[in-house]
């Protein structure tokens, strides 16, 4: 029995929500979503426009696992459209530095070349002081999923804590080698 898939899910007052046949549409300031639903294990139900009720058809092992994440997905999708997702990147080191070139974000992380990482449709990236990388969207997964790819162009490493990191991320950091 899920704990998370048994709580309602509070909608925003400037959203609105759409049940339609196995599609949930979800609309808000920053934009619209539109999530599939499996009609055969789950049913969803919005109580007086403010909380959306997911509730399961049948009683099997699969949707009691699926019952917290589909929850959860479309909570995610929820303040997506209201509010937004952003995860904010910092790059340390000497000479590192980040320049937005159209739809192109270009890097200089210690390479002999600049490295361009083209923006996806979905997200903006916003450059701030050359070292601070700012990805927002409505879709959690996309801005995760850019987040990291950008990360693993250079990865921290412990012993002088350069290359790009998230804010707030801790970095364990080793001693370097004794005279």
């Amino acid at each position: 029995m899920s704990k998370l898939g048994k709580k309602p899910i509070s909608i925003p007052k400037d959203t609105k929500v759409k049940v339609e046949s196995g599609k949930l549409i979800l609309t808000g300031p920053k934009g619209s979503r539109e999530l599939s639903i499996n009609d055969k294990i789950f049913s969803l139900s919005i109580e007086n426009d403010k909380n959306i009720a997911l509730k399961k058809n049948n009683k099997s092992d699969t949707s009691n696992i699926m019952w917290g994440t589909t929850r959860s997905i479309i909570n995610s999708a929820l303040i997506g459209v209201s509010t937004g997702h952003e995860k904010i990147l910092e790059l340390s080191g000497v000479g590192f530095r980040a320049n937005l070139k159209g739809n192109i974000l270009n890097l200089q992380i210690g390479l002999s070349h600049d490295v361009s990482y083209p923006i996806p449709d979905g997200i903006k990236i916003n450059v701030e002081k050359n070292t601070v990388i700012k990805i927002s969207g409505i879709d959690k997964e996309l801005v995760g999923k850019v987040a990291s790819e950008i990360k693993m162009m250079k990865p921290v490493e412990p012993y002088k804590a350069k290359g790009i990191k998230e804010r707030g991320q801790f970095v364990l950091r080793k001693e370097g080698k004794k005279k």
